[in-house]
């Protein structure tokens, strides 16, 4: 866990340079490393992590260990290779646990998730002759694909029997955007873009969030959390689809920020209270201190993706940069007191 929050300390830090702001940390490598160490060191450490508790083999902890020590690494400023070489081992290792899991039940969700794990691998190689904007769809595979793997996994009962094997379709075709957007950028992001348009708006039918956003507490929180993220993830997907390859910092900022903050982030939020307690084996008991990361969140995308990128203001896409900031700093504070309180409940 560790070396996660560093990770995310380091891209947070790097994000707000990028933003324009004065920030404690002004280290001249972190902002070209930023998109890697929020995806690769940050998530791919979290989801790793996860898995491995799930594998229940000690060797399985290769993979977090790996992922954060390449996110490590980077944020202490050691050279990219370095960093990039871990990263590509703790994917490979993630890759293992999946197919080790794979073996004990062959289920369409996890082989998606095993195609996630190959997208982090590819994406940290090619990271080390291309800059981030031109693998952007490779770190977008693996997060989303992990994601709607998990989802699909989670909504089972209330899926079409064959709505797995469709979701590893769509997981191919993905992965085939990922591949063909390296020599034809434009025909990757335009097919990237209506594959995830329909990914989005199956999950969007059949999540179980639309029925526990009914009830009280943490299941309304967990859902009104998945229903944001699917809405962030419908927004970059159609920039993609409509202009292909964005051609503006506008275009490009929305598709990059609406997957990994509102996509991504989103479902952190509505994830940790399920997952973390498992991984740190203690209680999270429901607070509505809980809410805050993701209220904070959605009003930083909003002035962020519409204030700034559509209308044009500065001065709202910096206030949404610093909110969206402020919102995954939320996120562990309010973790450490769930997990206290719980600790004193017990």
């Amino acid at each position: 866990m560790i070396p996660a929050a560093l990770s995310l300390l380091a891209g947070l830090d790097a994000g707000l340079l990028l933003a324009g702001v004065t920030v404690p940390l002004h280290a001249a490598a972190l902002p070209a490393r930023h998109g890697v160490l929020m995806t690769l060191g940050f998530l791919g450490t979290l989801i790793s992590l996860e898995r491995a508790v799930a594998l229940r083999a000690p060797w399985g902890y290769a993979a977090p260990a790996l992922l954060g020590a390449g996110g490590v690494a980077l944020t202490l400023g050691l050279p990219a290779r370095v960093g990039a070489v871990l990263l590509a081992d703790g994917s490979v290792a993630l890759l293992a646990v999946y197919a080790m899991l794979y073996r004990r039940q062959h289920d369409a969700a996890t082989a998606v998730e095993s195609l996630a794990a190959v997208a982090a691998t590819g994406a940290a190689v090619l990271w080390l002759r291309l800059p981030v904007s031109h693998l952007l769809l490779w770190l977008v595979a693996f997060v989303v694909l992990t994601i709607c793997a998990e989802r699909v996994e989670l909504a089972r009962l209330h899926l079409p029997a064959r709505a797995a094997g469709l979701l590893l379709v769509g997981a191919f075709l993905v992965m085939a955007a990922a591949v063909a957007s390296l020599a034809w950028p434009d025909i990757g992001d335009h097919v990237a873009g209506a594959v995830l348009l329909v990914l989005t708006g199956a999950l969007t039918v059949y999540d179980v969030a639309r029925h526990t956003i009914r009830l009280p507490g943490l299941p309304r929180l967990s859902a009104v959390a998945l229903l944001c993220g699917y809405a962030w993830l419908a927004v970059a997907a159609a920039v993609w689809l409509c202009v292909g390859t964005p051609i503006s910092q506008a275009q490009y900022d929305t598709a990059v920020h609406g997957v990994f903050l509102g996509f991504g982030m989103s479902m952190v939020i509505a994830h940790a209270p399920v997952i973390l307690p498992a991984v740190a084996r203690t209680p999270m008991p429901y607070r509505r201190i809980q809410w805050a990361p993701l209220v904070v969140l959605q009003l930083s995308l909003v002035l962020r993706i519409v204030g700034g990128n559509a209308w044009g203001s500065n001065r709202l896409w910096t206030w949404g940069a610093v909110l969206g900031v402020t919102a995954l700093l939320l996120l562990p504070l309010t973790v450490v007191v769930s997990m206290v309180s719980g600790r004193r409940t017990a």
